[in-house]
């Protein structure tokens, strides 16, 4: 398998197959985002791709597949169909296929083209909405907007596809912190996933973020403001079924909980670190990553 760059791919893919159908981001503007500036995005020609999938040893072993780079649904169809039936030809117990998307990409699918996705195996789809506040989402140059996101998880879901839905703590600083986690919790209220993944926000060189951060024109909320949001964001979250967690590396206070059931036993642990100042509770600051 040939890889180009630095390859990312959601926790919950360890186990799985990671082949690039595209490098970089299709978008690569978002101005908290480091990973993909040193990649021109370009989608990889359907011959090396299917050179990568022939190479792969133990091909009865491979059960997933991660689709990678930033926004593999950006593949054109007439493409797209047969890397995916070069992969069911090839691993015979493949059982799901995954891939990030952007909102945009997603709405340029017909609802009739994401149902034949999900026919074809795309089981799920991680989509990151870093913040339900329009005007967040306009500063940090994300491209689209909340009713964007929830109408391109709204087709999602209804093609029968998984949705894993991602969100960043700190992203509006401390002044806009309030505002940004509960128009969260309501537009992901909204969205209905099937999944939700709460990172914090770590600022990198490489990503204007980062510039507006050493000049002074951006803060980051301490630990503690990281947690209230991380409660808020949880307080307006009302969802039918789904796994919440925000046990990445980047975050203070690992949880894994299911919404609705276990709601008030995350708020109760997360208030009783705020009264009883429990920092010993929260990941060191040395030992948070990307």
């Amino acid at each position: 398998m040939r890889y180009e760059g630095v390859v990312i791919r959601p926790p919950s893919e360890a186990g799985s197959l990671i082949l690039q159908v595209t490098l970089g981001c299709s978008h690569n503007r978002c101005t908290f985002c480091s990973a993909y500036k040193q990649k021109k995005f370009r989608i990889r020609s359907l011959e090396d791709i299917r050179e990568d999938i022939d190479g792969v040893p133990g091909k009865r072993h491979v059960r997933r597949v991660f689709l990678a780079d930033g926004d593999a649904l950006i593949v054109p169809r007439r493409m797209m169909m047969p890397i995916i039936d070069h992969l069911h030809e090839s691993f015979p117990n493949l059982e799901r296929i995954g891939m990030y998307a952007n909102a945009k990409s997603v709405l340029k699918r017909t609802p009739e083209e994401l149902r034949e996705l999900a026919d074809r195996g795309l089981g799920i789809v991680y989509l990151g909405l870093e913040s339900g506040d329009e005007e967040v989402l306009e500063r940090v140059q994300k491209g689209v907007g909340p009713q964007q996101m929830i109408e391109a998880a709204r087709r999602i879901r209804e093609a029968g596809i998984l949705l894993s839905v991602t969100v960043l703590l700190g992203l509006a600083g401390p002044d806009g912190s309030a505002r940004h986690a509960r128009v969260t919790g309501e537009v992901l209220s909204r969205m209905d996933p099937d999944y939700i993944g709460a990172l914090t926000l770590m600022i990198v060189p490489g990503c204007s973020l980062y510039d507006e951060y050493m000049n002074g024109t951006f803060a980051v909320p301490d630990p503690m403001d990281s947690l209230r949001e991380l409660a808020e964001i949880i307080e307006h979250t009302d969802v039918t079924d789904c796994l919440f967690t925000s046990n990445h590396a980047s975050n203070y206070l690992p949880l894994k909980i299911h919404l609705p059931d276990r709601k008030n036993e995350a708020l109760t642990l997360i208030h009783t670190v705020f009264k009883e100042n429990r920092r010993d509770m929260l990941r060191p600051e040395g030992m948070r990553g990307l």
